[in-house]
Parts: structure tokens; C-alpha cells; sequence
């Protein structure tokens, strides 16, 4: 079984297909490596593919502890895919937990990414959602640890930010909660707990966005409601980025609006690859609303 080792002893099963220019996908709390299987198969035929297990998630390897995992964990596991696949940089495409971990990333390793694309990540990181994010997230793990991941993984599937895909697509949307419903009890308490329910917020990140010049591509789904402030957020802050909204859409994007989200991917890597992806005009933000700042 395909697997590569963290520098903590953590084995990560991973798949790929295609050859070219690698893309890693990071898979979101609820996902694992198959959630990108609409991914793999289109842009497996240009380019060189890699989808993996986070840890807690099996084939991947299910640390006992919760202080195994963590924000900076998650991140760094991203640059162990890479190591261990002899792979220098590579264009980064995550969801939710998976976008936190491709936005810290391109932070901390803005060398080994040739560009970002930060999907449906925004959940608890604003101030008045805070406490509210940590008392949910602390009775989720507590409720998993409890019941088991195939009760809670029913739940959880048809959260406010789920049902979109479940009202458009019943069979795509079965599978996403069958695969769900099979996570590891005691990963995904874990994971609550050491990852999702500690991440720092996005709002004390300013100063890394206004430093981050990989190119970036923010993707939200526009009933994605927990991800939409924080995604005009990132866009402010980060002079790299780009903002697609998808429409009539919620956080399980690329599984329910896959041509959608592929193409707008797409789009962005053609060009980024192509040298045409550049900081943001400065102008843009110059404080004028109608007519040049200079002329008012």
C-alpha cells in the first residue's frame, strides 16, 4: 500500500495518476483521498495527480493521541507528500480543512507551491463565531467518541452546508455520506479536537495574507454561509488572490458541482502556468470609489 512517512512517524497512504506538472489535493474534515476522484480523473489527464489520507483518516495512520494533530500538522503533512514523492513544488488545492492546511502552507512554504487554491475554508474563524465554533466542535468530537463515526457521519452529512448537494445530486450525495459514515471513530474525534477546534482564526492572520504572493484562488459556494465573509476576508488581504463565488452552492463543492469548480481550477492553473497571474493593481485599492484617488 502506497504510503509515505512524516517526520513524526505518521504513515499517509496516498494515490496518484497522470504525469506533468503536480497538484496535490487536500481533502476537507468530512472527505477523504476519494472525495477528489472527480479531480483525479480530469486532471489526471494533464497533469501529474496526488490525492492522500490525512492522518486519522485510514489507510492513513490513526495517531491515538490528540496532540498528534494539529493546524501545524496538517500543514506540514502536505510537505511530507511532497518529500516523499521527490516532488519540489506543486500547485495546492484543498477544501475546508484541507484549504486551512493549503493556506498555511503557502505561508509557511510559499517556495513549494506554485500556486494555492483555498476552497471552503472560513468556518469559526470570525470573532462573534469563536466560541460558538469551539462549543460545537467539542460536543461533535465528544458525540463521535461516543457513538461512533457511522451514527454521528449521518448527522453530519446533512449539516445546513450539506443539503445543497444532497437536494441536487441524492446518488453522488449517498456515496459522500456511506464514505463519511466509514471514517475512523477515534481519528475523526481527534481531528475535532486537535485540528479543527484549535486552528488559529483567519482574522489574526492579516499580516501572513498581506505576505503571501503565491497565486491564490479562494472558491466558495454561495450558500456556503459560514465561508463567505471570511472568503471576501482573504480576497482584501491577499494581494495574490482571486474570489470565485459558485452559485446556488454549498460546501461540498467539488463533489457537487464538479464541472463547475474543474473549470474555474482550471482556468487558474492555465494561468498561473502561463505567467499572467498578478498581484492585485494597487489602484484598485486606492480609497476612490467613482474617479482615481488622485482626483478626488
Amino acid at each position: 500500500m502506497p504510503h509515505v512517512t512524516t517526520d513524526d512517524g505518521v504513515k499517509l497512504y496516498f494515490e496518484e495518476v497522470g504525469e506533468g506538472t503536480p497538484i496535490v489535493f487536500v481533502h476537507e474534515y468530512a472527505g477523504d483521498w476519494r472525495s477528489w476522484e472527480p479531480q483525479m480523473r480530469h486532471f489526471g489527464r494533464r497533469y501529474r495527480c496526488i490525492t492522500y489520507c490525512a492522518r486519522g483518516y485510514p489507510p492513513s495512520d490513526v495517531p491515538e493521541s490528540s496532540e498528534a494533530y494539529s493546524q501545524d500538522r496538517a500543514r506540514d503533512d502536505i510537505r511530507s507528500i511532497l518529500d516523499g514523492l521527490g516532488i519540489d513544488a506543486a500547485h495546492i488545492v484543498g477544501l475546508s480543512m484541507g484549504g486551512f492546511a493549503t493556506l498555511h502552507f503557502g505561508f509557511r512554504y510559499p517556495d513549494r507551491a506554485l500556486s494555492l487554491t483555498v476552497a471552503g475554508c472560513g468556518y469559526g474563524a470570525q470573532a462573534d463565531q469563536r466560541e460558538q465554533f469551539r462549543i460545537e466542535t467539542e460536543a461533535t468530537a465528544a458525540r463521535i467518541a461516543a457513538e461512533g463515526m457511522a451514527v454521528v457521519g449521518k448527522s453530519y452529512a446533512i449539516g445546513p452546508t450539506r443539503v445543497q448537494f444532497q437536494a441536487k445530486d441524492p446518488r453522488g450525495w449517498k456515496e459522500f455520506e456511506t464514505q463519511l459514515c466509514e471514517h475512523s471513530t477515534l481519528g475523526s474525534a481527534n481531528t475535532m479536537r486537535g485540528v479543527q477546534a484549535r486552528r488559529p482564526s483567519l482574522y489574526d492572520l492579516v499580516d501572513k495574507m498581506q505576505a503571501l504572493t503565491v497565486p491564490t484562488l479562494i472558491v466558495n459556494g454561495d450558500e456556503d454561509e459560514p465561508c463567505l465573509d471570511p472568503g471576501n476576508f482573504m480576497k482584501r488581504n491577499i494581494p495574490s488572490s482571486a474570489l470565485s463565488v459558485l452559485p446556488k452552492t454549498g460546501h461540498t463543492m467539488n463533489l457537487e458541482e464538479p464541472a463547475l469548480f474543474n473549470a474555474v481550477v482550471e482556468d487558474f492553473l492555465h494561468t498561473v502556468e502561463s505567467g499572467r497571474w498578478t498581484l492585485r493593481d494597487p489602484r484598485s485599492v486606492s480609497g476612490g470609489i467613482v474617479t482615481p484617488a488622485e482626483e478626488k
